[in-house]
């Protein structure tokens, strides 16, 4: 009877073991895939359409006084932004406009 116990005892011990490993395995995979997540999330930029963009300033606000905008070479050169997809004119605008301090 008592090897039966100790069995038993074995089995439990094993199983717990077990379960730890997975639970740990998983929280590390799980993690990593948030950071995946996240990282995608930060690299996807609104289309142009979507952001309203246009070429011209809406009164004072233009996109190279905006924290989004990447300048290009020169001042007068097209840029990029961290938020719109593709080219952007310094005297630009869009509706993430966002002045600098």
């Amino acid at each position: 009877m008592k090897e039966i116990t100790d069995n038993i005892n074995e089995s439990r011990r094993t199983l717990i073991r077990s379960g730890i490993t997975i639970a740990a395995v998983g929280a590390v995979a799980a993690t990593g895939l948030l950071k995946a997540g996240a990282a995608r999330a930060q690299a996807a930029k609104a289309s142009q359409s979507v952001a309203m963009y246009q070429a011209t300033p809406h009164g004072a606000d233009q996109c190279d006084n905006c924290i989004h905008f990447i300048p290009g070479k020169t001042a007068t050169d097209k840029g990029t932004c961290k938020v719109v997809e593709g080219d952007i004119a310094p005297k630009g605008w869009c509706v993430m406009y966002a002045r600098k301090a």
